[in-house]
């Protein structure tokens, strides 16, 4: 990670308590390093919820609806 994009202990920017002070530091980082970072944070949010889901059994009603939908014929080839 890039230590500008470290956020808390930066040399930059110090530790931040309120969400004003987040948003502040964040306008003076460089925007494509900050876009890819939080795309990277937020890409590992939706993965580990993803794979929550799926150790849970929460996903397997569109297993099933996609393999019915197959047997059915209402699928088609990409």
């Amino acid at each position: 990670m890039d230590a500008a994009l470290q956020l808390e202990n930066s040399a930059i920017i110090g530790p931040m308590s309120t969400l004003e002070e987040i948003e502040a530091a964040v306008q003076q980082l460089p925007r494509a390093e900050f876009r890819d970072w939080f795309h990277s944070f937020d890409t590992m949010d939706w993965d580990q919820q993803m794979e929550d889901d799926m150790t849970a059994g929460n996903l397997e009603w569109l297993v099933n609806e996609a393999i019915s939908d197959s047997k059915a014929g209402r699928c088609s080839e990409l």
